[in-house]
Order: C-alpha cells, then structure tokens, then sequence
C-alpha cells in the first residue's frame, strides 16, 4: 500500500533536555485510519507537532505525500488538517464564517457547495448561522473537525477527539471519521480510549518514553499479543497442581479452587480438549469452565509495562 506520510529516524530533544522523540521511523498509509496509543507525555502530541510544522524536529525527516516538511513547508501544510484537543474557536464568529476563513487561510477560492456539503455532513448545517458560543461542546468539536477540512486536506490529525464527550457523541465521531475515511482522506488520531482504537482504527501504534513499541495492523496485534485464558473451576480445592497436568503451565489461584490455561487462540490446537480429559484423569471434577479474551487494552498495558 502506499504511504502518504513517512517518518524517518525523527527526534527531538527540548532545550530542557527532555527527548520527547527518540529516533522514532513511521510509515502511514494512504486512506487509513492510524491510532496512536500512549500515556500522558509518550511524545504523541509531540509528533502531530512536528508533522503539522508546529514544532521542528531535532533530526530525521517527515515527508508528506513526497514532500519534505521543512524544505516544502506550505505545500505540505496545505495537505494537512489538525483538529486540537483543546476547543480553539473565536466565541463570537459564526460555523460559516469560520470555515470560510480557514479555506482562504490556505489560498483555497472561495467553494461554498463544497462548505454546504461539509457542514451537512457534521451535522451543523442548520447551525451555519450561529455564533460559536451558542453551540453545546460536541458542535464545537464538529466546528474544529469543520475548519480542519476546510481546505481539503489529504490528511487529517486529531489529538484526542472524543475527549470530554458523551457516549452516544463519541459514537456519532467514529461514524464520521470512517466516513471522512471512505471519501479518501486519511486519519490519523490520538486516544486514550482504548475501546475507540478497536472500534475504528486499522492499524494501531503504541507510543511511551518518547519511543514507538509497536504499529501493526489491529488484528495482527490481537494475534501476536491477545492472550486467551480458560479458566477451570474446581468443586473442591487443591494445594498444588497435580504432577499429570504439568504439561500444560497452568496457574492455581490462591484459594486452590482455579486452574487457568493461557493458550494463542489462532493456532489449530489449543490443547484445550487434552487439557480437560487429563483433568477429569487426575480425579478432579469440575464445577465451571469460562473463557476470556485480551481486549487492545491489556495489550497495551502489557507493552507500556514491559518498556518501561
């Protein structure tokens, strides 16, 4: 697939001495939607900052679409949208007028058909009209998300989009930024809601330390990393586990009354089948068996504890 944007060996270290970025390499591809996973402070609005010509990077390069940022800076910022997660609006302008003024802002001509259809597709086109310090703050996200694409950018940057909205908003933006991605721009967002990663995205990056611990294709991570557990409750209670059941790692639980069997899903013999034959074989009986599955979110903390 073809990449729009590629990060090469980027740092950048802060006249404080803080490495925010250690030679951090990223290939993003065009029409896809990247989330980027971190805690406070992994470096993640550090790099939309320099990718977005905010911030200059240390070393590395970061090209756009073939375009170096630092040599080529307007022709790449113009391909770029940055939505903030902070709400950075004039209280007092109205949607269209804001809007207007960012598309000029990047020498576009004037489109009013093209503002008319963006504004209906977030939803605000009856609000046009309307100073922003009338809208509720998930018309004012719409608003920063408008005036974002209002010069038709190739690729779009959003740093905590959902922050700070309800769940039923949160839903109303993951169908939006899908549908931004079937129109041919792509994504790429920051978040610590896990749950919006696996909902959306199609490839995930977990970033901490200033460092990139992995990017990968979401349900390539679920395989490599998704752990999942059966868990065996027993009707009566063991010290130890018995000497026949070696074979397959099993952990008591401290009570004695749970044996719990982590195995990869993917593979075409779990030894789940084995598994509970021995059991029953060793004179155990069996109250309960449960299953569960690593969610993104036990990945990720996974990773962030092992790199730390």
């Amino acid at each position: 697939m073809q990449n729009i944007v590629s990060i090469s060996d980027l740092s950048k270290t802060y006249s404080s001495g803080h490495q925010a970025l250690k030679s951090m390499s990223l290939d993003i591809n065009r029409g896809e939607i990247l989330a980027l996973l971190g805690p406070n402070g992994a470096g993640k609005t550090t790099l939309i900052s320099i990718i977005c010509g905010i911030v200059n990077p240390s070393t590395g390069a970061v090209k756009v679409d073939g375009h170096d940022i630092v040599t080529e800076f307007r022709t790449t910022r113009s391909m770029i949208g940055l939505v903030p997660q902070e709400l950075t609006l004039g209280a007092f302008d109205k949607v269209i007028n804001t809007l207007r003024f960012s598309r000029g802002l990047f020498g576009k001509k004037a489109d009013e058909g093209y503002l008319e259809q963006l504004l209906k597709k977030l939803s605000l086109w009856d609000k046009r009209n309307s100073e922003i310090l009338a809208l509720s703050g998930g018309m004012k996200r719409r608003v920063l998300i408008g005036k974002a694409l209002a010069h038709e950018p190739k690729v779009l940057f959003l740093d905590e989009p959902t922050a700070g909205v309800d769940v039923e908003l949160r839903k109303d933006m993951w169908t939006l930024v899908r549908d931004l991605r079937e129109s041919g721009v792509t994504i790429i967002l920051t978040t610590h809601y896990i749950e919006e990663a696996e909902e959306i995205a199609d490839r995930v990056g977990v970033i901490n330390n200033g460092e990139l611990l992995l990017v990968d294709d979401k349900q390539n991570i679920m395989h490599m990393l998704g752990k999942k557990q059966m868990i065996i409750e027993l009707k009566q209670t063991i010290n130890e586990v018995p000497e026949t059941l070696s074979a397959w790692a099993l952990q008591l639980s401290s009570d004695g009354s749970q044996l719990t069997y982590t195995y990869d899903p993917y593979e075409q013999r779990t030894g789940i089948t084995g598994l509970l034959d021995a059991v029953r074989d060793s004179g155990l009986s069996l109250q309960d068996v449960n299953t569960s599955q690593s969610s993104l979110e036990d990945i990720f903390v996974s990773l962030v504890k092992e790199k730390s």
